[in-house]
């Protein structure tokens, strides 16, 4: 990995560690890290790192509209 450093307003009070899991966990969500990778960004196991995306308004579930459609039709046809 490569080593990152920016320089944040004071008036941003954030923990460096929230804001490197803010960070991860926006990039997971724009699919530009795995779950694996974005966990080890923040300094998480996965399990850890899938429990902590809902405080920050991130679905481990990484579908966009065509692929949720396709499971829901999945689903609806498993219980014929």
């Amino acid at each position: 990995m490569r080593t990152l450093t920016i320089t944040v307003p004071d008036t941003i009070e954030l923990e460096d560690r929230e804001m490197v899991m803010y960070l991860a966990s926006r990039l997971y969500e724009k699919s530009k890290l795995s779950l694996g990778q974005a966990a080890e960004m923040a300094g998480l196991s996965k399990r850890a790192f899938m429990e902590m995306l809902g405080h920050y308004g991130v679905s481990v579930f990484n579908y966009d509209e065509s692929e949720l459609e396709e499971e829901l039709k999945n689903v609806k046809n498993y219980r014929k």
